[in-house]
């Protein structure tokens, strides 16, 4: 597995895979051809298919200059390595190819060559499994942040600080605006209203409708192209922000505890992002909403004292009652349903840490192995279902609401 700090990354959204990822290889491509004159960047599969809606075209015309790149879009054209695939041409003066350049974003703004074994990532844990992380702790009388640091060294913390500072940044900027959303929905902004609201419950319906507020917040912010961190990605980045703020606020966390647990949720990240995807293209919505629910349920787990063998299971129930769950955006815009779908599955993060709390931890299917069947769906499910907007939800149309 890969480190923490290629898991969350800061970046403007609207997305990690058709935004971060495109931006990253177009940088790459730009350095190594200076003597450009022209570019064309050719997007097949998902990343034409919605690229649009998400800011592909923009994101690569500001980086290789708008008056000199052509995007040339082939939405039906999907490569065999992964449905986000890219071709950069340079061409000179007289329209010479001078370079060209095959890569694909493939989760969470990573970028891979065609064929590439590992995906774009590097080792540098010596283990790929939670269940073989789990055993080396037991073996070891270690607890998952401390098998982290083990492995990445001490640096980890002032790396996961500067990430928690970004995410309650990006919390605390969507908390304060208003208005609608850019783009054909006209989508407006609920945050601030959930969060009025929230102030005035007690008990339950209080912390609830914080977690709502601060999920829709960071959802919210990611929509209109703000900086946000992917957790993992940047169309799932509300949810380990808001389930963190609403228990360090409900139980008086340390900011100790906080990165703990954010070392613990990108152990559990990784492990979905090196064995099955993170990447809407490739598996659906399940890769992105699903995992960061499992990672936010393991680190609910871990902050309420659970065990490793109950950090698992609420990992493994967050993940699970996930699966099938289909990226089909409406308009290719990363708003309806994915802001809602931050808020909702925040709390369902919280509810499987709670519920795991009231078991031994005992339980029949591990968290290995739902990421495993959550590959398997990601493969069945039709093109349709896989951040295309050609089928479910996104056939709706676009309504104004």
């Amino acid at each position: 597995m890969d480190s923490l700090k290629e898991l969350y990354k800061k970046g403007n959204g609207p997305s990690s895979s058709h935004t971060m990822g495109p931006q990253k290889a177009a940088k790459a491509f730009m350095e190594r051809t200076p003597e450009a004159a022209r570019y064309r960047a050719t997007l097949f599969g998902s990343l034409a298919a919605t690229g649009k809606g998400h800011l592909t075209d923009w994101i690569i015309e500001q980086t290789l200059g708008t008056d000199r790149t052509e995007i040339v879009w082939k939405p039906e054209v999907v490569r065999p390595f992964h449905s986000n695939g890219m071709i950069f041409k340079a061409l000179d003066a007289q329209e010479t190819v001078l370079d060209s350049w095959e890569v694909y974003s493939v989760g969470g703004g990573t970028i891979a060559e065609a064929d590439s074994p590992t995906r774009g990532t590097k080792t540098l844990y010596p283990h790929s499994t939670l269940s073989a992380i789990t055993a080396y702790c037991k073996e070891n009388n270690l607890e998952l942040w401390q098998y982290a640091e083990e492995q990445e060294g001490p640096e980890l913390w002032p790396f996961l600080e500067d990430i928690w500072r970004a995410m309650q940044d990006a919390v605390e900027r969507g908390l304060k605006r208003t208005g609608v959303l850019p783009g054909e929905l006209h989508y407006p902004r609920k945050a601030s209203t959930f969060f009025k609201k929230a102030r005035t419950q007690s008990g339950p319906l209080r912390s609830t409708g914080k977690t709502f507020a601060y999920a829709l917040a960071v959802a919210e912010e990611n929509a209109s192209g703000g900086r946000v961190v992917t957790a993992p990605t940047c169309g799932s980045a509300g949810l380990i922000p808001a389930v963190l703020r609403s228990m360090q606020e409900s139980y008086d966390l340390g900011e100790m505890e906080i990165l703990h647990a954010l070392a613990v949720g990108g152990l559990i990240g990784n492990v979905v992002k090196t064995n099955a995807s993170i990447s809407g293209a490739e598996v659906g919505c399940q890769g992105e909403i699903g995992t960061a629910c499992a990672m936010a349920g393991g680190m609910a787990a871990y902050l309420f004292g659970g065990s490793l063998m109950q950090i698992d299971y609420a990992a493994e129930m967050s993940l699970e009652h996930h699966l099938g769950m289909t990226c089909d955006p409406v308009g290719g815009y990363v708003q309806v349903p994915c802001i809602e779908r931050n808020a909702v599955s925040a709390i369902r993060a919280i509810n499987a840490a709670e519920y795991v709390l009231f078991t031994d931890g005992e339980h029949r299917i591990s968290f290995d192995q739902v990421v495993q069947t959550m590959a398997e769906t990601g493969r069945d499910l039709k093109c349709g279902y896989r951040e295309t907007s050609l089928a479910g939800l996104a056939r709706l149309g676009i309504r104004k609401s």
